[in-house]
């Protein structure tokens, strides 16, 4: 059976009035893992999103799973051990190439980094696999929640439903509707947006643009602009195109015709060696845009009872240092921890949470801004280059 036949049978939303104990609102990784701990400590939780089902759209392509978050986060779901099969052979290999297409560092994957590579969907149908029948509640989308006192929330669903809960847990992302309960801060453009193209079955299709990436992550960047691309298990290659251009740039480029979506890329990187502009040049398939946002750098709230955020809803950052998809399970795993640790004290619980993911969420914050700056600098790969050095000497 897999992850999308276990919520076949979930009910949409919820009957207005009802009562959930707790709630969780987003079936990201951060929510699903927040939802696995507390039933592995036997506490039962209903986590409502806004998808009409497991499959309805793509999960995104490659992660890596650090030791010291992700995967202590899957060990605390009591899933490390289904998840090992999952990881990409080869997937750590690394190498940072310039504009004219040298390589200036190459780091094969040893398995000694402690970053193995998985799939995302695939890891998201992990956690979905692992919760009961009913869990998720497919085709709620949240629109608001209002407090009701003593830390109690009503919820509004887009349908009209209402229903009410003891604690309100934000998984829910960059646009959180949940945040507005505990603070103002909204998300703001970096400068970045990321174009997402794929090359698909690539040994055999697209053999150069295969050897350029390598069996794991390619960096190929200059000039404050650049090409990151993953070498995906199913032997495609997902490339995601990194400019330094205004929010509005995307407004003026028709991504619906996929030969004028590629010129107006390719645009930026003239010059470039032909290898690395063919992964845009060659790709399969219509081109994404996806402007990136960050909320502050150290973002927090005082305690506000009976509610909190989690991942990307708590500090959102932008990927440039891999931690996203890494804290929110994290942040699922050690709230879930908390809650079962103060029984009948869901303040407590939430206070000992939040004090440590603010502190982390504001190191990897912090981190993930360096790391754009450092990739999309002038002088690029140098940086890069000189950091990994330091790291692998």
């Amino acid at each position: 059976m897999n992850a999308s036949d276990t919520t076949t049978g979930t009910r949409s939303g919820a009957r207005s009035g009802a009562h959930e104990p707790v709630t969780i609102v987003g079936a990201g990784l951060g929510g699903l893992t927040l939802a696995r701990v507390l039933h592995v400590h036997g506490i039962e939780a209903a986590v409502f999103d806004l998808d009409a089902s497991a499959g309805a759209r793509a999960q995104g392509g490659m992660l890596d799973i650090h030791e010291e978050s992700g995967q202590r986060a899957l060990r605390a779901a009591g899933l490390h051990e289904r998840f090992l099969p999952l990881v990409h052979a080869g997937g750590e290999e690394m190498r940072i190439l310039d504009a004219g297409g040298r390589v200036r560092f190459a780091e094969p994957d040893d398995g000694g980094r402690g970053r193995p590579e998985v799939d995302r969907g695939a890891l998201r149908d992990l956690l979905l696999a692992s919760l009961p029948e009913g869990t998720v509640r497919w085709g709620a989308k949240v629109e608001g929640a209002r407090p009701l006192g003593g830390g109690r929330h009503e919820v509004r669903l887009a349908g009209g439903e209402t229903f009410t809960t003891d604690l309100l847990v934000g998984a829910d992302g960059a646009w959180s509707r949940i945040r507005p309960l505990v603070s103002d801060a909204v998300p703001a453009y970096t400068g970045v947006i990321m174009v997402e193209s794929d090359l698909r079955d690539a040994g055999v299709r697209h053999p150069e643009a295969a050897r350029i990436a390598g069996g794991g992550m390619l960096f190929a960047l200059g000039g404050g602009r650049g090409f990151l691309a993953h070498r995906e298990p199913d032997g495609s290659v997902h490339v995601y195109t990194a400019l330094r251009v205004p929010p509005e740039w995307a407004d003026g480029v028709d991504f619906g015709d996929a030969a004028a979506a590629k010129a107006a890329v390719l645009e930026h990187f003239g010059g470039w060696d032909e290898g690395l502009r063919a992964l845009v040049g060659d790709a399969d398939g219509p081109l994404l845009p996806r402007p990136i946002h960050a909320l502050p750098v150290g973002v927090r709230w005082d305690r506000v009872p009976g509610v909190t955020l989690l991942g990307d809803a708590a500090h959102l950052m932008s990927p440039f240092a891999g931690e996203g998809a890494n804290l929110a399970m994290l942040d699922g795993a050690e709230l879930g921890e908390a809650i079962a640790a103060h029984p009948g004290d869901a303040e407590a619980a939430l206070a000992a949470y939040e004090a440590a993911m603010f502190a982390r969420g504001r190191e990897a914050a912090a981190a993930s801004a360096e790391n754009l700056e450092r990739c999309l600098a002038a002088d690029a790969p140098d940086g890069l280059v000189a950091m990994f050095a330091e790291h692998a000497a």
